[in-house]
């Protein structure tokens, strides 16, 4: 019966610990009943993870009860359910994005062929490295190149450049901003003297050359002086006629020039032309450089306006015949006050402002023929302030005149 009972018990275990319960079973491997002080069994853990249950305790006849079986070995711990690959696969270096080639970005967009330098805009590359803004390339013309600016920590294009021959006139053209910078072909061309000698240049236009009302004598040219000297470059004005200051900032002022009150681009509708003077003061002066301004007069008769144009082009093409190196400065002139209620002639401006626009194509002509020129607009800086800068219905006052003389300075300035 003992070998029974033990089998019986081994089955009940075996059969626990298939069904996977929570209770160990002991093996007790104490003596029988009768016998003293059995020895202890040392239960076996069952398959469970659970701990084993220590044997039954065996009664020890007389002696004293057996000792609790020890604890049995706990069974080996279910292994975790494997999970799969962890989502997202294989810890591999993290990709970084890239942000495209880390070359820089090209820069601005092309100014527009012959003519429009526009904003030369560069801009930055996504995850790459900060773009240079390029140059706005105008072409030949004469062009309202604007500002060029560089994208985001890119930098800034070239203002406004121009093509061979000629330079365009950044913001002022348009925004009443700063002159653009020439290009090579141009910047490359000094006009003046290299043997020390002062750099002639002639002021060759209408009373606004000459500085017409008894407050500005001098014009332009007191302002275009003092810039010129205050950077140490050598000028000086040349021309028949003669007022002004004597001295600017301490030095000598040069008080020649070439305008004439009240003449227009030729002889026409009874006023003399400064066209007729060509053949007689430019051998005689020969000039490095001449400051063009021109055509007021015809706008305010309203002389056959649709010509001007041919007749400034016929003016410029006498010049070049007798001074063919000479550079020729061309200024879009001023506008008009335009005051209805002191009588001013309201639709003047407007008349001038067409006249200014043929002149970029004008000085294009010159400038495709290999000729230094370059065109300066003097009309956007006045506005939207000219009341404040106009003296009469024509003249600047001395403000308008300070304005003027930096205008000319700042296209003259890196060719000085």
């Amino acid at each position: 019966m003992g070998m029974q009972v033990k089998m019986m018990r081994m089955l009940s275990c075996l059969l626990v610990a298939w069904l996977g319960l929570a209770t160990g079973c002991g093996s007790g491997s104490g003596s029988p009943p009768g016998q003293t002080g059995g020895t202890p069994g040392i239960g076996t853990g069952g398959t469970s993870s659970d701990t084993g249950r220590g044997g039954a305790t065996v009664a020890g006849g007389n002696g004293g009860a057996g000792t609790s079986g020890g604890q049995g070995s706990g069974g080996d711990a279910a292994m975790p359910v494997t999970g799969g690959t962890p989502a997202g696969g294989t810890s591999g270096s993290s990709s970084a994005q890239t942000g495209g080639s880390s070359s820089p970005a090209s820069g601005g967009a092309t100014g527009g062929v012959s003519a429009t330098g526009g904003q030369g805009s560069g801009g930055k590359n996504t995850g790459g490295s900060s773009g240079n803004g390029g140059s706005a390339t105008g072409g030949n013309p004469i062009g309202t190149g604007g500002k060029a600016t560089g994208g985001s920590a890119g930098n800034s294009g070239s203002g406004g450049a121009m093509g061979s021959g000629g330079i365009t006139m950044g913001g002022a053209s348009g925004a009443g901003g700063k002159t653009g910078t020439p290009d090579a072909s141009i910047s490359a061309y000094h006009p003046c003297p290299t043997d020390g000698t002062a750099c002639k240049i002639m002021p060759f236009g209408d009373s606004i050359t000459d500085g017409y009302n008894q407050d500005t004598p001098g014009g332009y040219r007191v302002e275009l002086f003092r810039l010129a000297h205050s950077a140490g470059k050598n000028i000086t004005f040349v021309g028949s006629g003669y007022n002004g200051p004597d001295t600017v900032d301490g030095a000598a002022f040069p008080h020649n020039h070439e305008g004439h009150s009240g003449w227009t681009i030729a002889p026409a509708g009874g006023r003399s032309g400064i066209s007729t003077l060509v053949s007689t003061v430019m051998p005689k002066y020969t000039p490095d450089i001449i400051l063009l301004m021109i055509g007021t007069n015809d706008a305010i008769d309203n002389y056959d306006m649709a010509n001007a144009p041919t007749r400034l082009k016929a003016l410029i093409d006498s010049i070049y015949a007798l001074l063919p190196k000479v550079l020729i400065v061309v200024a879009q002139p001023i506008p008009s006050r335009g005051d209805a209620s002191k009588g001013d002639d309201t639709a003047l401006s407007d008349r001038i402002k067409a006249f200014n626009a043929t002149l970029p194509a004008v000085v294009k002509a010159q400038s495709d023929a290999g000729k230094h020129i370059l065109l300066v607009d003097m009309f956007t800086p006045f506005n939207p302030n000219k009341a404040s800068l106009i003296e009469d219905q024509w003249h600047p006052n001395l403000a308008g005149y300070v304005l003027l003389g930096t205008q000319w300075y700042s296209a003259l300035q890196p060719l000085l």
